[in-house]
């Protein structure tokens, strides 16, 4: 019974349209309302934390009505708000509202995997003078450990350029070419890195962080007349393996 009334509150502090709980029936009305938008307020403003880009390019009435319309279906599991938000990006790829905006969910997802990256354990990246020193007979058996931190993206649109073209105060210009982007997110020291990868780039890394040997994840690369070496040394570079098994 307390669980279920426990239930029944937080539903009613996220949804503006549930009468206050039964347990408050003789409570004032009007203070539930109050402690409610306060509650629906510190959502919103940890959304706005996390999306900065994403509110940039909506503005603030598009992005906090959308927010609300988020926190009305995803409540917090967890009461640190730093983990809060992290299914925003699938909740905008479904919303009608912007369903035009096919780089809006892109976005969310690179400041998601920003946001995560920040947050993620730390580990001592591996560096090229330690990765010059392996036996080069060794290297295609090689596995590689990745940092906490690294995230791999794929995307539909130019979702780090759009990101990278956001982080100054000035007015963002658009990318100069509009087509899908693969990116790296990194946070190998205190600073997180975000990378456009080249072609080529982000299926080698997804085969080496599914656990494939260097030589396997470098063979349909290779078939293609690609160089796994600039893609690995710009890997190692960023921070974004941590150990060679």
């Amino acid at each position: 019974m307390f669980e279920a009334a426990i239930s029944a509150f937080a539903r009613a502090l996220t949804d503006p349209a549930a009468p206050p709980p039964e347990a408050l029936s003789g409570s004032h009305p009007r203070g539930f309302a109050v402690y409610r938008n306060n509650v629906a307020v510190s959502l919103i403003k940890s959304l706005e934390a996390r999306y900065p880009v994403v509110r940039r390019l909506v503005g603030d009435d598009f992005f906090r009505a959308t927010a609300r319309a988020f926190i009305a279906r995803h409540k917090p599991q967890n009461a640190v708000l730093i983990l809060y938000g992290g299914a925003f990006p699938a909740f905008l790829r479904a919303f009608p509202p912007a369903a035009e905006m096919l780089y809006l969910a892109d976005v969310a997802a690179l400041e998601n995997g920003w946001v995560e990256a920040y947050h993620a354990a730390e580990a001592a990246p591996l560096t090229l003078a330690a990765q010059a020193q392996i036996d080069s007979e060794r290297l295609e058996g090689l596995r590689f450990q990745f940092h906490p931190a690294t995230r791999l993206l794929r995307t539909a649109t130019p979702a780090a350029s759009i990101w990278a073209a956001h982080q100054s105060e000035g007015e963002p210009q658009p990318p100069a070419h509009w087509t899908p982007e693969d990116a790296l997110i990194t946070r190998p020291e205190a600073q997180v890195l975000v990378r456009v990868l080249p072609p080529g780039g982000y299926d080698l890394l997804a085969a080496l962080r599914a656990g494939a040997t260097l030589g396997e994840a470098a063979a349909p690369l290779i078939a293609a007349g690609g160089d796994p070496g600039a893609h690995l040394v710009g890997l190692i570079e960023a921070g974004a393996v941590s150990a060679l098994l």
